[in-house]
This record gives structure tokens, sequence and C-alpha cells, in this order.
């Protein structure tokens, strides 16, 4: 992608004065500073799908539709895209594609008091960025594990037909191997237990891949989008020709799909919907933004939304699908093994009994469902045997999420694939790169564009070299990751650096579209754009129904965060499993600090050009595109003149004063909106 669209437009303006009764009309052509556009609208889309498409719809979506109520989950999540999502959707790639800025530049073209909707939401897109190349970091890791057979997470190391560790008997071998061989985790965040090397090199590496990735722009990223967008499709349908010719994959699917109507009463069903929905489109990080921000003004936005939004969509079920074939399989095989564990007990302890003739069949029938026996089973020791009690729905309730699901689950069940488990376990964890990558690439563009985009610094134009500080500079503080607390701190980041922070950016932004710029003269924009009249669907969603729900959803998350106590998950080595613990006073210290870092650029922005501490003024610019005025005197200038930082009273939709009304001053008329001011 190395072609530049010529950035010429012609606004039309209604200019107001003193008097009443006399408007005018004029229309200015603008000349800005040329774009990199995209190469194709292929490309546009691949990457947009790319960032939007990420690890949630693989290891979120699926646990959270097994957890509220199977198939009827897809009611509130469906309803939650056409309320919530699609419309922030279609804003953010409408804003960015109208005003041709990044995050910041777009925001300040609203109102200048509103720049540090964009200051926060890079602020957050580079806490995320910081953390989520740790994901990338395991996914390479376990990538170079996989070429070995056997697996080495397959079985725990035996010495003389004994296991070695009694933790990875208790544990399971998929577990131990993660806890005990990739983190080689410690007790608890507060206990670093220092640096492991072999997760430094894999971090290392990870950041020096998407350097290189990312290094030119869009020119070097929009290169690789065509794989990260397209991988991960043909490694889900290979799962998907596998996983549904697996024994047990029907059982997964009736226990993924099977609707519980009941579970629609629960108000924190809805809210898992909505939270979903928000994340799984990547909203408020600026990457969407910056993205149509390179689209041609002409190009159908609204077309845009609406594929992306419903390939988002399609992208959760089938992956769905997919996981739970998989997963239905290994519960499967752990009923099964539950089941002739009993049988081998009961054989030795009625030597009688005809082996060939206790089936799992007569097994179930006889002894587990009748009552009396079932009592006597599995309430208490018999014969120094103890039984198991073996429940196929208990297996499949056993799912799990995140890197549980990705790390330890998932892994478990390709073991039992047999010889072609190295290729399974291989084009997995690929694909969790592919995904994981091509939304780095999103989150970090929300950044640099953002700078990119700061006019008058010759040295922030160098985008191999912001590029480059960024990635140092992220790697650095990424060196937390990599000690034995590693995981804990990526939980951290993970619960507070983009949660609260995204949402209250959303709220802005919509609050800022609907009721600041003013949605009908944003539909006006629009409509300009592409060729077609905006339905009031979009325009109610736009100034009522999405802030109304991303205000629950934030009061929502607010009040949990609240009432809920702090903990988080640590790993207890004596026990072989997780169990909850309360954060220490410091690493509360620093959730803090990840959310108000970001939350107060907003109003702290807006303060700070209201007293005229912080502006940079492009009226000269401005009375340059009216008046002829050569583009050398166009400079930013620091002042503390009250007087031109004041409210003037009208909304932004109008000018401040008409510099084209007989008898009035126009040397320092200027266009609020056309003020850039941090």
């Amino acid at each position: 992608m190395g072609k530049k669209e010529k950035n010429i437009t012609v606004e039309t303006k209604k200019l107001y004065s003193d008097d009443p009764g006399l408007e005018v009309t004029i229309e200015r052509e603008v000349n800005e500073k040329p774009r990199v556009a995209w190469d194709s609208k292929l490309q546009y889309f691949f990457m947009v799908i790319s960032y939007a498409v990420g690890l949630g719809n693989v290891w979120r979506f699926p646990y959270l539709c097994q957890r509220n109520g199977g198939g009827a989950f897809l009611i509130p999540y469906l309803i939650m895209l056409f309320i919530e999502g699609m419309p922030l959707l279609y804003l953010e790639f409408a804003v960015g594609q109208h005003f041709r800025r990044g995050s910041i530049g777009v925001w300040t073209k609203v109102h200048p008091y509103l720049a540090g909707i964009g200051v926060a939401s890079a602020v957050t897109s580079f806490m995320v960025g910081i953390y989520y190349n740790a994901i990338i970091m395991w996914c390479f890791y376990y990538v170079a594990n996989s070429f070995q057979y056997p697996l080495p997470w397959s079985d725990c190391e035996r010495i003389n037909g004994t296991i070695k560790d009694i933790e990875c008997e208790k544990g399971g071998p998929t577990s131990y191997f993660w806890y005990r061989q990739a983190l080689d985790i410690s007790p608890g965040i507060d206990e670093s237990d220092g640096i492991k090397w072999k997760m430094l090199l894999c971090l290392v590496f990870a950041w020096a891949v998407i350097y290189a990735c990312i290094w030119k722009g869009i020119k070097s990223s929009g290169k690789v989008v065509y794989v990260t967008a397209t991988f991960p499709y043909i490694v889900l349908i290979i799962f998907f020709g596998r996983g549904i010719t697996l024994r047990g994959a029907t059982d997964g699917l009736l226990h993924l799909f099977t609707p519980k109507i009941e579970r629609l009463g629960d108000p924190q069903v809805w809210l898992d919907a909505a939270t979903q929905i928000f994340y799984s489109f990547g909203l408020g990080f600026g990457g969407l933004i910056a993205f149509s921000s390179y689209n041609p003004r002409n190009n159908n936005c609204q077309r845009d939304a609406i594929i992306v939004a419903l390939t988002n969509w399609f992208t959760a079920i089938f992956s769905s699908t997919v996981i739970f074939s998989v997963l239905g399989f290994k519960a499967t095989l752990m009923f099964e093994t539950c089941q002739d564990r009993n049988i081998n007990q009961l054989l030795q302890m009625y030597p009688t009994l005809n082996s060939s003739e206790l089936t799992r069949e007569v097994y179930l029938q006889e002894y587990q469902t009748n009552s009396s026996i079932k009592n006597l089973l599995f309430n208490e020791t018999l014969m120094g045997k103890q039984f198991w009690y073996c429940d196929l729905k208990d297996d499949l309730n056993k799912a799990a999420e995140g890197t549980g699901l990705a790390f330890v689950v998932f892994t478990q069940a390709i073991v039992e694939f047999g010889p072609s488990a190295p290729f399974w376990s291989i084009i997995f964890f690929l694909m969790l790169l592919s995904l994981g990558i091509g939304s780095e690439f999103g989150t970090l563009e929300g950044v640099t564009t953002s700078i990119y985009d700061i006019q008058g610094v010759s040295i922030l134009q160098k985008k191999w070299l912001v590029s480059g500080i960024l990635c140092l500079v992220s790697c650095c503080i990424g060196i937390i990751f990599v000690l034995g607390s590693g995981s804990y701190w990526v939980a951290l980041f993970d619960s507070y650096a983009g949660s609260f922070p995204l949402i209250t950016v959303a709220l802005f932004e919509s609050i800022s579209i609907g009721w600041v710029y003013g949605v009908d003269r944003f539909a006006d924009d629009v409509r300009q754009m592409i060729g077609s009249p905006i339905s009031r669907y979009w325009k109610i969603t736009w100034k009522f129904v999405a802030p109304f729900m991303i205000t629950g959803l934030l009061l929502a998350t607010f009040i949990s965060k609240i009432v809920n106590p702090i903990t988080y998950t640590v790993y207890d080595k004596s026990e072989a499993s997780t169990k909850e613990s309360p954060y220490p006073w410091f690493a509360g210290m620093i959730a803090s600090i990840l959310v108000l870092s970001s939350v107060l650029c907003i109003p702290g922005n807006a303060l700070l050009r209201k007293f005229g501490i912080l502006k940079m003024s492009y009226s000269k610019k401005v009375q340059a595109d009216m008046h002829g005025v050569t583009s050398s005197t166009v400079a930013f200038s620091r002042t503390g003149d009250d007087e031109e930082d004041s409210d003037s009273g009208h909304n932004s939709e109008e000018l401040v004063t008409a510099p084209f009304l007989e008898n009035k001053d126009t040397s320092c008329a200027i266009e609020e909106e056309d003020n850039v001011k941090l």
C-alpha cells in the first residue's frame, strides 16, 4: 500500500453574526496533507476483520454461551449486536472517514474540549497493547514446543514407570506443563521469583515480529493482514471437519446450543452479552477510527459496518461450534475413563463377575443409577476402594475461558488425537497467533496514528522511528510479564487497563456525536459520504440507545468492582489447583493507575483548555485557507488569552463570527472546530 490520496474537500458552513436577521452561507476549499490510502477495499476489510475478530471469539464467547443458557444466550447477544455493537461500529467508521484523522484529531475537530477522548483512547490502547503481546509470547512458546512427538504436555515424567512429581499426577500433565514448565509460576503476585529467560526470549521475539509488521504503518501491516485475516478461518474449517467426526462431538454441540430460556431472566446474562459485543468489536481503542481514516470519502461505511458486525457474529458462533465439538470429545473420553476405572475396581472386588458382561452400559444401569447400590458405592470407601461418580454433563460443564481454555483444556483434547497431535497443536497455536497479531495491529494503530497526525514535530512523521520507540518501550515494560508472577500481572492488566477506560471512551464518543456535534449534522455528513439518506434507526441509536446502554454497562461494571471483593486466581502447588486470593495493596494502587491514567485525560484536557494552560491554535491556518495567506504563516501558538478560548455560546455547528460580514474585523476569525488544542 504505497499510494496517497490528495485530501481536498469543500466545506459548506453557515456563518452567524450579531444581527439575527443576517445569515451567510459560504463554501471554501480546504487543502489538507495528502493521506496514505488502502491499496484496495479488500485490504481494508481484511485489516478491520483481522482486528475485530480476535482471541475473544475463540476463548471467551464459547464459555459465555455455555455459562449463560446455551442457545438462549444468542438472543441477548443478537439484540446487543443491533442496539449497541453495530451502531458504535458504524459511528467509529464514519467519524474516521469523515474527519480523516486519528482518534485525537477526530475528537478535536468535533470540539476542542473533547480532544481528551482521543488521548484517553490512545493511552488505553498503549496499556492493552503491552499486555496483549504477552499472550502472543505464550503462543510462540507453545508453537516452538509443538514440533515433537509425543507433545511435552501429553504425560507426566516417569522414572521406572512411576510418576516423578505427585503434583503432575494431581493436576494433570497439561495443567502441570502450563503452570510449572511454561510459566514457572510463583505463589502470588507479590513474589516475583525472578525473570524466566525462555519467556523473555519469546517476548523479545514477539515484539520484533510486531515491529517488522508495523514499522511502515499500514504500508507494512497491510500486507501481513492477508495472512492474519484468512489463516484463522482456514484453521477453524479444518478443525470443524475434524471435530464433528469425533466421538462425543454431538453431545458437546447439544450441550452448547440447547437453550435454557429461564436464564434470560438473569440480568447478568444481558450484561455479559453487552460486554462481549463491546470488546469483541474493539470499540474505543481508536484503531477502527484510524483504519477508516485511510478510506476515500465516498466509501460506503454503513455497508462496511454491517458486513464487519455480521462477520464477527458468525465467527463467534462458528468458533464455538468448533471448540465444543472438540470439548465434547474430551468430555466423552473422561466419562468413559471414569466408567472403566470403576468397572476395574468392581472386578477386583468381585472376581466372580464376568468382565465381558460388565460393559459400560451395564455398569450405568445396574450400579450407578441403582439407588441402593449407588449410595453404597459413592458415599463411602468400600473394601478399600474409592469409586468416582461418572457424569457426562458434569464433564461438559467443566468448561474454561481464556488461557485456561487455550493452554490447559484444549491442549489436553489435542493430546487425544494420537500421532497427529503435533500437527493439530501447531495449527491451533498458529491460529491464536494470527488472531492475536491481527488484534495487536489495530490496538497499536490507535496509538501510532494519533502520533503521526500531530503537526509541527517532524520527528513524529518518521513511522519507523515512532513504531520502534513504541515497541521498545512496550517490550521493556513487558518484562514484568516474564517474571514468575507474570501471568498474575497479565490478569491485572486485563481486568483494569481495558475495561472501565474503554467503556468510558465509548460513552463520551456517543455523547459527543449525538449531543455535542449534533446527530442531524453528523447524519448529513454521512449522507454526503455514502450518497444516501441515513435511517432514523441509526440516529436514534446514536443519540439515545447507545449512550443509555453504555451508561448501564459502565454503572454495572463499576458496581461489580465495588461489591465483589478484588481478588485474583493463584496457583497452589501443593494442591495442583487454582484458588482465589485478595490482591495486595500495591496491586490495587497499580489497578487504579491503569484506570485513571486514561479516564482522567478526558476531563483533564477540557480543564487545561478552559483555563488556557494547554492550547495549540490553528486560527492562522484558517485565515490562510480563506484569504490566500501562504501556508508559512500557519504555526502552533501557546497563549493564555481567555477571550479567544472562551465558549462562544454557539454549539460546534456554528462559527464564532462571520468573516465576510460588512464592517467586521476578520483578522482573528476562526472556526472553533478547526482549533486543534490538545
